[in-house]
């Protein structure tokens, strides 16, 4: 309509440092569905990102609160932001930041405890300790909603003021069919009532007296949320906000798994730390630390950025693994968040994280897979999955690839969200340990990608010495065990990590670097021992 019209590009950049923008650039060009620009600016080169493969999400909360606190220590008027793919990863940073005394905001939402859903499972376990607790009971009693109605409640109420006595004793009055029923309650609401009151009980009975002897915190925790059928009533509600509001009561059992393993005491103290943690997440508008979603980071910048949680299931969010236009999305909002630093930059992931209180092994994002090798600085202790990537002669990001042309192959690499499991959470940990020494994976049947060359790619384009494949050892005539390393033709060098079946029916899943978890059958995979 307009055959004059020109797209002019917007590509200076006054913010960032020309690092920065080439990292990001490096990861949005994996989009397919965008218009080719390439930010650039006037400010300096800047330093490399800085990256950390922490052990869990605890040892990743206490680095981020430490190189805070390193930062703050020289320059305390720095401005500094935490940045998440979810609202539930927040708990965590939060603790970490409390126990070096750093004060900080949340933009765009609550601190953990003040959650709504997080507020409501504290309420029904303070109700488990102690039934009288009114302002506890009017919180929940229709929450999931039973059919309570402003009706029901205010007769509650009023009979609660007649007697003198507590909700819950007067609740146990009426709904005890030896007793006349109140007129003004219908049958259906007697019936909820009785029902809310079952549920209190059996909460009882597992808590106990809360003394530190007692069943888990964690188990009560999660009886509260299923018991109760509000874990059923976010599942059913199936939208955006209902599993955000799902991953912050994973995080709550979480918390509380945490708690146990510090043998604190009982459900009583853990239900004091949370008022407390409430009471101390003031806003402050001179608080040097600042955290927030990418969602909420969009205009915003600062001066040094932590991007945390970069696994994939988290960053990129589960959902958006096996869907092309949602990964690209995924992608976007990577963009938008590395941008947001000015200076310094940076990222970090666990290699293990819990997921309703089970621990699971994670993968390293395949957005640290985009990202220049040549600009990220290791922080991490010992090998990492950065050391691992810059040994190796070839770059794969094919699992990407493919997901973004429609060809992914049905064993994907599984999000931590979606319920992973391992049975060696020493193997995974291997995992993270290797080292090619002058092997390369071979790669066979994969057709030339004509986008511009990765990290891993200019080390093979250099003419580095790794690309010198090594003659491949004898075939293997033993079982395999989780640990193994073993080489595959088409796959490359990976690593056991379980076993199942017996004689010509063992299956084996091994994880392949780039290519996520396969499971094989051994008698037919033709493996090699690495």
């Amino acid at each position: 309509h307009y055959p004059n019209a020109k797209v002019i590009m917007l590509e200076q950049n006054y913010r960032s440092t020309q690092t920065i923008l080439d990292v990001a650039d490096a990861i949005i060009k994996n989009n397919q569905n965008r218009k080719d620009k390439k930010l650039w600016t006037n400010n300096a080169t800047g330093e490399k990102i800085f990256y950390y493969q922490a052990f869990d999400a605890d040892n990743e909360g206490r680095f981020v609160a430490s190189k805070i606190e390193e930062h703050l220590r020289k320059n305390p008027t720095d401005k500094i932001a935490i940045l998440y793919r979810t609202n539930a990863q927040s708990r965590v940073f939060e603790e970490s930041l409390r126990r070096q005394r750093i004060e900080y905001n949340i933009v765009g939402g609550f601190s953990f405890y003040e959650r709504a859903e997080v507020k409501d499972v504290i309420a029904y376990l303070k109700l488990a300790l102690n039934p009288f607790d009114d302002i506890a009971l009017l919180r929940v009693v229709n929450t999931p909603p039973r059919g309570l109605g402003k009706t029901s409640l205010d007769e509650l109420a009023f009979r609660a003021r007649d007697f003198s006595t507590s909700l819950w004793e007067t609740l146990a009055v009426i709904t005890d069919e030896k007793y006349e029923q109140p007129r003004n309650l219908t049958p259906r609401a007697l019936e909820a009532l009785r029902g809310f009151k079952k549920i209190i009980e059996k909460l009882a009975s597992l808590a106990g007296d809360a003394a530190p002897t007692d069943r888990a915190v964690s188990e009560v925790v999660i009886a509260a949320i299923e018991e109760t059928g509000y874990s059923k009533m976010l599942r059913e509600e199936n939208s955006d906000e209902s599993e955000a509001r799902l991953e912050n009561l994973q995080e709550l059992v979480n918390a509380a798994v945490d708690y146990d393993k510090q043998e604190a005491d009982g459900l009583r103290d853990f239900i004091d730390h949370s008022a407390l943690s409430s009471d101390t997440d003031k806003y402050d508008r001179n608080a040097s630390v600042t955290m927030m979603t990418v969602h909420a980071a969009k205009g915003l910048e600062f001066p040094i950025v932590f991007l945390v949680g970069l696994e994939d299931g988290v960053f990129p969010h589960a959902r958006s693994i096996n869907d092309s236009k949602e990964l690209e999305e995924e992608r976007r909002l990577a963009y938008v968040a590395i941008t947001r630093a000015e200076k310094i930059l940076y990222v970090t992931h666990a290699m293990r994280r819990r997921v309703y209180g089970e621990e699971t092994a994670a993968e390293p994002s395949q957005f640290l897979n985009e990202m220049p090798l040549e600009m990220i600085h290791d922080l991490s202790r010992g090998s990492s999955w950065l050391s691992f990537a810059k040994s190796s002669s070839v770059k794969n990001n094919k699992h990407a690839a493919k997901v973004l042309s429609g060809e992914a192959e049905t064993e994907k690499p599984r999000s931590t969200y979606a319920g992973k499991t391992y049975n060696s959470t020493d193997a995974i940990a291997e995992f993270f340990k290797m080292k090619k020494s002058g092997q390369e994976s071979e790669v066979r049947g994969q057709k030339e990608n004509s986008k511009p060359l990765s990290g891993f790619e200019k080390l093979k384009a250099a003419g580095s010495d790794q690309s010198k494949i090594q003659n491949p050892k004898s075939k293997i005539e033993i079982g395999l065990v989780p640990g193994s390393h073993v080489r595959h033709a088409k796959y490359g060098k990976g690593l056991v990590l379980r076993r199942e079946g017996t004689g010509d029916n063992v299956k084996l899943t091994i994880s392949f670097p780039g290519f996520g978890q396969k499971k094989l059958i051994e008698k037919f995979a033709n493996l090699e021992q690495a």
